[in-house]
């Protein structure tokens, strides 16, 4: 089989397609044929060298496999495994790349049933590769700040990947979205179901208090902007910040007025298949837009690195192992 790894750290031009043994499912574990992983920032850290210290930890070797989220079918079920999941079922799954499992770029990946669920009706593997990390990512956001229908969030980044789940997954727990744009994503944003735009970029915080004097009661930071945003909340407001493993040089944040701050880590909802299904479940139902930027080979990893780190990109870049990645099913 065939996986993308990384053996030194460096730019896109160290990742490379190497043949590898099918690793085999363990007990409570399933094998998973892949057709389709996404591109994220994390996997840009893992080939930059920034999570260097999590993989030595771990219990890897190199070379080691980017990749937090996949879709595929089901080829292989582990004894003594208690799972809803079938031989042939067409999945999507969260993976951490410092879990002894690797990451997502291979074209077999075994991952504990729990990881898994089915992928959303009608959707193509690379759309289902979309959701998971981002859409549990987002999920969580809103878990922690533990939001009442009706009151108001704001969210940054809000034409990201996670930005957007945000939105959606907002809009389906009742609450009011404030989300930031840039002109040529408005139109997205007001797709994707914000109640109120406002500009991006510097102040954002300034111009969201300016709508709102009394303050938003919450803040989802998906840009990372930090201090900026802090205007936006009102006395005892609460700011989530979703932290990338390893990530540097994120924006400071120094809170007053009460004001708390609420971290985001995704990989606490690795093992939350309930969670994962009821994303499954607003997919289908067409509450959640699974957004796919661009389809390119495992073999153009290199080449999708170097789109993603351009930036601009709306959506997902998935790497296709199988010719029919895309294909609705």
């Amino acid at each position: 089989m065939k996986a993308v790894v990384v053996s030194e750290y460096g730019g896109p031009e160290v990742l490379r397609e190497i043949d590898m043994d099918a690793p085999h499912a363990g007990r409570g574990q399933i094998r998973i044929r892949v057709h389709a992983a996404t591109v994220n920032p994390a996997d840009v850290l893992l080939r930059l060298g920034d999570i260097d210290g999590a993989l030595r930890e771990s219990t890897l070797a190199p070379p080691y496999r980017p990749g937090m989220e996949v879709a595929g079918v089901v080829d292989e079920i582990g004894p003594e495994t208690l799972t809803r999941l079938g031989i042939g079922d067409r999945v999507m799954a969260i993976m951490m790349p410092i879990d002894p499992s690797g990451g997502a770029y291979d074209g077999f990946v075994v991952v504990d049933a729990d990881q898994a669920a089915l992928a959303p009706a009608g959707s193509s593997h690379a759309e289902a590769a979309t959701l998971p990390m981002n859409g549990l990512t987002a999920r969580r956001a809103l878990d922690v700040l533990g939001l009442e229908p009706g009151q108001s969030l704001a969210v940054t980044g809000a034409a990201g990947a996670v930005g957007g789940y945000v939105i959606q997954l907002a809009k389906a727990d009742g609450l009011h979205v404030i989300a930031d744009a840039a002109p040529a994503d408005e139109q997205l944003i007001t797709t994707l179901g914000a109640d109120e735009i406002v500009p991006r970029g510097p102040a954002v915080g300034q111009r969201i208090r300016q709508r709102h004097p009394e303050g938003v009661a919450a803040v989802v930071d998906a840009a990372l902007q930090g201090d900026e945003v802090l205007p936006a909340l009102r006395d005892d407001g609460q700011i989530a910040i979703v932290r990338r493993p390893g990530e540097r040089g994120t924006s400071a944040v120094h809170p007053e007025r009460g004001i708390t701050i609420r971290d985001v880590w995704v990989p606490d909802y690795t093992h939350a298949t309930d969670k994962l299904d009821g994303l499954r479940a607003l997919a289908e139902q067409n509450r959640l837009t699974l957004r796919v930027a661009r389809i390119l080979p495992a073999a153009e990893a290199a080449e999708a690195h170097r789109i993603f780190e351009r930036g601009g990109v709306r959506g997902r870049i998935v790497l296709a192992f199988h010719e029919d990645e895309a294909m609705p099913r």
